[in-house]
This record gives structure tokens, sequence and C-alpha cells, in this order.
């Protein structure tokens, strides 16, 4: 896209069910942070999020993940972006069936009252190709607006393993302008399921080198009251595929590591227990959930990151990790090597196992990089690029579906 002085105004939508709220301010942080992101770079775009939670009657908080979703208010402003929240049904044991329809019927009232109330947008961005994809198609096709998906990780790896929603993410990406991918080893597995090479378009994840910068290494070792030894940092939801319990396993064979644990989750209580088991429980540190703020100082006072997941599509820990000073130790998986290219990075592990991170951990420490050599190399993954990219694709859709609109006549003069 050629750039004016005067670029056409752009209204976009962002629809996902994964989206920061004052009630989980976690949640989706990637989602809004890319949004962030592109309003800062891109001042002709306006925004507005739908973001819906499952419906549950209670907010007490003995219910856990789903007393917290009903505690998220129906419309607030989350960073200066007008965000709306309407529920959804989940219906048990019918996931894969009912979802995106109950997703896209029930968003549909708040999706019609935005447009009539003059607060329309031009397109819809959605994030997670199913169920939040399928249904924004279904909301595009009833609003008659383009609208753009952007694959993640599991939406691919896992979900699309199973028929009915592959069926479904076909046709949602056969609707769709383009699909973009954070990788292009996801660019490469939606190609094998069966999407033209032609619908999909990378852009990678950026990070925010302002906020996420070096510290002083001592001052975190200093309150967890270390004096010696390396000290390891594995950060991310607590569920199974993230192998939090192999960096723990990890623990007996490093005698002299510390490990910390940023991250919630189901599967707390069993890391816990592991931790016992194993006799390493006086090493390992449950941080519990952290802000993005709280995490920089994980991450600048730790000597390595370690992820250890089964499968990532662009997992934004590496580059926050990276952007901070701290190298990694990353399993070896689709997309890896897209962000560790360099020993300044870290390291990538011969194999997902304890020993594999054992491994991982003593290389890097035999050629530590330094932190400002680690810094050097984040540096180049800003947010511009990315950004650029958006307003080029998305500015693109609309004039290809609304050919008589005013934007489409400012692209033609610009061309």
């Amino acid at each position: 896209m050629t750039r004016l002085e005067m670029p056409a105004p752009l209204n976009i939508l962002t629809f996902s069910t994964l989206y920061p709220s004052s009630a989980m301010p976690g949640n989706g942080v990637f989602v809004e942070t890319r949004l962030r992101h592109l309003l800062a770079r891109a001042p002709q775009v306006r925004a507005q999020v739908v973001a819906p939670v499952p419906w549950f009657p209670f907010a007490a908080k003995r219910f856990g993940r789903y007393g917290r979703f009903a505690a998220v208010s129906r419309r607030e402003a989350w960073h200066g972006i007008p965000v709306e929240h309407p529920r959804y049904v989940v219906v048990p044991k019918t996931t894969w069936r009912m979802t995106p329809f109950t997703l896209a019927a029930q968003s549909y009232p708040t999706i019609r009252r935005i447009l009539k109330t003059g607060n329309g947008f031009d397109l819809i961005d959605a994030h997670y190709l199913f169920p939040d994809g399928v249904a924004a198609a279904m909301l595009a096709k009833a609003t008659g607006k383009p609208f753009v998906m952007t694959a993640r990780g599991s939406d691919v790896r896992e979900l699309a393993n199973y028929r009915l929603p592959r069926a479904l993410i076909l046709w949602a990406a056969s609707r769709a302008f383009k699909v973009i991918t954070v990788s292009a080893a996801l660019a490469r597995d939606l190609e094998a399921i069966g999407v033209p090479p032609e619908r999909l378009v990378v852009l990678r994840n950026g990070v925010d080198l302002s906020l996420f910068s070096p510290g002083d290494r001592a001052v975190l070792r200093e309150r967890l009251r270390l004096s010696s030894g390396p000290l390891l940092a594995s950060v991310g939801r607590l569920v199974e595929m993230k192998g939090h319990d192999l960096s723990i396993r990890a623990l007996k064979l490093l005698p002299d590591a510390t490990l910390v644990i940023a991250g919630e989750g189901p599967e707390r209580r069993r890391l816990e227990t592991l931790s016992r088991s194993l006799g390493v429980e006086a090493r390992v540190r449950f941080l519990g959930e952290l802000s993005q703020q709280e995490l920089v100082g994980v991450y600048g006072g730790a000597d390595a990151l370690v992820l250890a997941s089964r499968h990532e599509g662009w997992p934004n820990v590496l580059l926050e990790a990276m952007a901070c000073g701290c190298p990694v130790v990353a399993t070896e998986m689709d997309g890896i090597r897209e962000i560790v290219r360099t020993d300044d990075a870290g390291v990538v592990m011969e194999e997902r196992s304890p020993e594999g991170i054992v491994g991982g951990v003593r290389r890097l420490l035999a050629r530590y990089p330094g932190v400002e050599a680690t810094r050097r190399y984040a540096e180049d993954f800003g947010w511009d690029a990315t950004s650029d990219g958006q307003v080029e694709l998305f500015s693109a859709a609309v004039a290809y579906t609304s050919p008589n609109s005013p934007r489409s006549a400012h692209l033609r003069r610009a061309a």
C-alpha cells in the first residue's frame, strides 16, 4: 500500500473470545497487544472489540474460571478501546457441533446494535480459526462485511485434527478475504489440510520493546533469597501441553538450579505434588498468574527461559524474555527456529524431555550470550512491520468487497 499523508479512515471490529477484561486481565493479552500496536502505528485505524464470554449464572470465586467469566462486565473500555462482552452458551459435550453457531447467534445482536448506532465497522478481524473464525464467517455473511481471521497455533495443530472442526475451518477460510498466520510453519500446516496458499498471509507477532527491557537480575534473586546457581523460568498457563512438569523433572539433573513458574491453571496441584515427590520442592517457586509488568521482573531476573510446550504457534514468551536480555531453551517445534535463529537468542532442545531441557540449559550456560547480545537480537522483532501489513491487508479487503466506497477510491488515487 502506498503511504499517504491523509489516509482514509479504516474502522475494524476485532472479534475474539480471548481478550482481556477487568475480571480476567490476562486473558488473550496477545490479541489486545497486536491491536494496541496497530492503533499506535496507524492513527487512521479506529477499533472496537466484541469479546464474547461463556454464559454462567454465578460469579463466586469457588466456581473458578467460569465464575470469573460471570464477573466480566457487559461493556467496558480497555486501554481506551471500547469492548463489548456478549454472553454465549457453551453446551456440555457438544462443543464441536454447537459452539460456533451459539457464538455467532448470540453475538449477532451486539454486532447489529453497533451497526445501527452509527459506530459501524468496515471489516471483522477475528482471532483463532475455531470457534471464533467460523463464527466470524457467519457474522460477516449476515452483515455483508469482509473478514479476515488469524490462526494462532492450537486451532491448527489440535482442533483441525478433528473432522468437524476441520471442515468448518476450511469453510470459513474459503469465505475469508485472507487467513493470517503468525508463523510460516502454521501457514504450511494450513496448506496441508487444504487451505489454498494464495489465501494465506504470514504476519508474525512482535514484542513491546519499551515494556520488555533488561532490568537488574540481582533484584529477583534477592527477592527469592537465592545466592548461587542458575535461575530458570517457565511461563504459561498450567496445562499439560505447556510441559511445566518436564522443567520440574529436569531439576533432578540440575542440582544447583532453581525454577520459577509463572502462570495459573488446572495442573497446579499436580505440579506441586510432583515437586514434592521428586524432592525438589525447595527449588521450585510457583508465582501464580502475573501481569505483563510483573513478568518483566521474572524475565529480567532469570538466567534462562525454558519453553517445553508440545506445540505453539508463535510463543510470545520467547520474544518477551529475549527483549529483557534473557536467552531461551525451547522445544524443537514447527516455527521455533523462526524465532531462535542464533546463539544470542538461546538454544533449541534436541528432544522434548527432562534430559533435553538439561542438555539445552548446559549448552546455553557453557556459551552464555550475555544480556546485551540477547536484547539486540530481540530488537529485530518489533511490531511496526506487522502493523503495516495489517493496514495494507485490511484496506485491500475493504476495497475489494466495497469497490465504490470512499476508501476504495482513495486507494485507487494512491496507486
